[in-house]
């Protein structure tokens, strides 16, 4: 252990750390947390309470703040240089956003709406109802935002407009523009999704479990954003990635493993409705479907298919749904270990549910 005192004057500093701090609201730090009861306070800044979550796989790029909007309250004003995307945790309220030329977009959100105010657009939030708060869950890219700038003025309070972000006038609507690309890469283009629980997903055979899934372009941003589904009695391949990818849980129930190469025992986390977390950097980690019910979730991070932004997302995209064996990411049921499969059937058996992994997943033994 290297006991030399650091040098006088700024040695170390992670800036968007020290900003966190002096918000003055609570900063959590864990694995994953449950956003429907993680404790919050107030938030001068925005006006209402709050808190910032830091999931132990969140890198160097990505947080989530939750807004908590109270009974017939609204948010204060805001407009920022991050880019964010929004995930209703509970309640049902409205936005209104104000675009480059003035023109002012209203739209009403519920459980499970997922919306991105175009970057550095003036928006505010609004909680419909006069009896029960309302929770937005805001994955954003502030600390890499934070820790280039360093100056919380030029991020938070900068008059400088992105009219091209802003898309069309029906974007903030629920409409959207589909684009084919191929299983894994089809996109969603819009800024606002009503319930991303029931929108459209398309079949991706490779990352198995009859799973399907689509890519969200929201408000034309750097951020990467998919929904993804399991049906009853299925569960996905594993994979691995670099870090800053939250998975937030929309519907169902379930659990994912998580081990690095090498390791003789899996991280297990269970997860509902309401549920995040970030697999850490390159940990390899497996999602599992033990509700009754099918489960989806939203993964949300830092470089679209549209944008990669880095070279580690490019490999991502790249390999994401190709054997680790010829040179991807993805562990093949085949070469698993057995142990995933035993767990899987055990969890469903005491649920008196039935495992469904036969046909296109023969390679799977019970």
């Amino acid at each position: 252990m290297n006991d030399t005192p650091p040098p006088p004057g700024k040695f170390m500093i992670d800036p968007y750390l020290e900003w966190s701090k002096r918000e003055g609201v609570p900063v959590h730090d864990d694995f994953g947390f449950d956003l429907k009861t993680i404790p919050t306070g107030n938030w001068d800044r925005f006006g209402v309470r709050g808190c910032i979550a830091h999931v132990r796989g969140r890198g160097d790029f990505m947080t989530i703040f939750v807004l908590e909007i109270p009974p017939g309250g609204k948010s204060a004003p805001m407009r920022h240089l991050y880019e964010e995307a929004v995930i209703v945790i509970s309640g049902h309220g409205s936005t209104i956003v104000t675009g480059a030329d003035g023109a002012r977009h209203s739209f009403e959100w519920g459980v499970n709406s997922v919306f991105a105010p175009p970057l550095n657009c003036v928006h505010q939030y609004f909680n419909a109802s006069g009896r029960e708060p309302a929770r937005l869950a805001i994955a954003c890219n502030m600390p890499a935002v934070y820790n280039l700038f360093r100056n919380e003025k030029f991020v938070f309070d900068n008059s400088f407009s992105f009219p091209d972000r802003e898309g069309h006038p029906d974007h903030f609507k629920g409409e959207g523009e589909f684009i084919p690309v191929r299983p894994g890469k089809h996109m969603w283009e819009t800024n606002f999704v009503q319930d991303a629980n029931h929108l459209e997903l398309k079949s991706w055979a490779a990352r198995g479990g009859n799973s399907s899934h689509i890519q969200l372009i929201l408000a034309d941003s750097i951020l990467h954003a998919h929904i993804s589904e399991m049906p009853v009695g299925t569960y996905k391949k594993a994979h691995r990635h670099g870090p800053d990818v939250h998975v937030f849980c929309l519907s169902g129930e379930g659990y994912s493993l998580f081990w690095y190469e090498g390791d003789q025992d899996f991280t297990r986390v269970d997860w509902n409705r309401g549920w995040v977390f970030a697999p850490p950097d390159m940990m390899y980690h497996q999602h599992f479907n033990s509700s009754a019910d099918r489960t989806r979730y939203i993964a949300i991070g830092h470089g679209s298919v549209r944008y990669p932004f880095t070279q580690n997302m490019w490999k991502v995209y790249r390999g994401v749904d190709v054997d680790v064996k010829s040179g991807g990411n993805q562990i093949e049921y085949a070469n698993q270990d057995p142990r995933v499969h035993d767990i899987f059937c055990r969890e469903l058996a005491g649920r008196g549910i039935a495992v469904k992994m036969d046909g296109a997943f023969s390679s799977v033994k019970a």
